[in-house]
C-alpha cells in the first residue's frame, strides 16, 4: 500500500465554513487518501487488479476484507501522494479500465452477497486521447446503469474531491455518505469559473455558487450524511478520522442488514429518481 504518512502542511487561510475553504481541505496534500482508509479499517484486505479486458488501472483500487469483522467489498479512488505514486496513480483520475475493473469488482461482491464500499476521491475521470479512445464515456455510463441493478447493499463516500462523472461512477449507493470537509460537484471550481467568468482566477466566486460542500448537499438531500473530521481537518489525525468514518459505514451498513435485493434495487432507484428539478410542458 501506499498510504505513507507526510507531515500536514500549514491550514488554509480563509473563513472555515467557506465553500472555498472546504475546497482547499478537501485537496490538502496531506488528507488521508483511500489506502490510508482501507489500512486503517478494513482487515485481511485482498487487492484484485484488472479489467478482463484491456489492463489494470492503479488510479482504482478494490478487494475483499473484513470490516468489524463484516466481509465486504472496497471500490476505492486513490490519488497518491509522493510525485512517484502520483505519477503512478494518474493523480487519482481512471481510465476506462479502472471503471471497468470496479464494476467487475462489484459484480463479483454481488456473486457472493457481500457489500460493496466504494470511497470517491479523484478531480474526475481522464480527459486523455487514449482514455476517450478506449470508451471513457460508456464506462462511466455503464457503471451508473449497473450500480443501480446491483443486489446487495452499496455505500459510497465521498473522502475528499468528488469530481464530476469520475466520481459518481462511484457513487450510485444505497447510501451516499460525505466526509466534513469534502466536495462534490458537476464541474471543478477553476473550470466553472473559466466557462462562466470567463476568468479561471474567479475559483473562489464560483465554489460558492456551485454548492458543492458536504452542507449544501445534505440540505439538497443529494447525500444522506455529513460525516465529521477531526478539528481543523481529517489530515490532522489520521486514525480518528477513520474511527469516525468506521461508525458511519458500520451504520449504514446494519440499516440495510434486512433489506431483500430486491429492496434494496427498489430503494436505491427510488432514491436518485427524486434528486433534481424538471419541467415538463402541458
Amino acid at each position: 500500500m501506499d498510504s505513507e504518512t507526510t507531515k500536514a502542511p500549514e491550514q488554509p487561510a480563509g473563513d472555515a465554513d467557506s465553500p472555498w475553504r472546504r475546497v482547499q481541505l478537501a485537496r490538502h496534500p496531506g488528507r488521508p487518501h483511500s489506502l490510508d482508509y482501507i489500512e486503517r479499517l478494513v482487515k485481511e484486505f485482498q487487492e484484485l487488479h484488472g479489467d478482463r479486458f484491456f489492463g489494470d488501472d492503479p488510479a482504482i483500487v478494490g478487494g475483499f476484507g473484513l470490516l468489524e469483522g463484516r466481509p465486504v467489498m472496497v471500490v476505492a479512488q486513490q490519488k497518491g501522494r509522493s510525485t512517484k505514486q502520483k505519477l503512478h496513480r494518474n493523480f487519482g483520475m481512471p481510465k476506462p479500465e479502472g471503471y471497468r475493473k470496479a464494476l467487475r469488482l462489484m459484480k463479483l461482491a454481488e456473486k457472493f452477497s457481500r457489500p460493496v464500499i466504494a470511497l470517491l476521491d479523484t478531480p474526475g475521470a481522464y480527459p486523455g486521447i487514449d482514455a476517450e479512445e478506449r470508451g471513457q464515456a460508456e464506462a462511466i455510463a455503464v457503471n451508473l446503469r449497473e450500480m443501480t441493478r446491483l443486489k446487495v447493499p452499496l455505500v459510497s463516500v465521498v473522502i475528499g474531491e468528488g469530481g464530476s462523472g469520475g466520481a459518481l461512477a462511484l457513487g450510485v449507493g444505497n447510501r451516499v455518505l460525505m466526509l466534513e470537509n469534502a466536495i462534490y460537484s458537476v464541474i471543478s471550481p477553476e473550470s466553472c469559473a473559466a466557462i462562466i467568468y470567463r476568468d479561471a482566477g474567479l475559483a473562489e466566486k464560483a465554489a460558492s455558487a456551485l454548492r458543492l460542500t458536504a452542507a449544501d448537499l445534505l440540505h439538497l438531500q443529494l447525500v444522506d450524511e455529513i460525516v465529521p473530521e477531526p478539528a481543523g481537518g481529517a489530515q490532522n489525525d489520521y486514525d480518528q478520522a477513520a474511527a469516525l468514518l468506521r461508525d458511519a459505514l458500520v451504520r449504514s451498513l446494519d440499516s440495510f442488514a434486512a433489506a431483500s435485493p430486491a429492496d434494496l434495487v427498489e430503494q436505491r432507484y427510488d432514491k436518485f429518481r427524486r434528486m433534481g428539478s424538471y419541467f415538463t410542458d402541458s
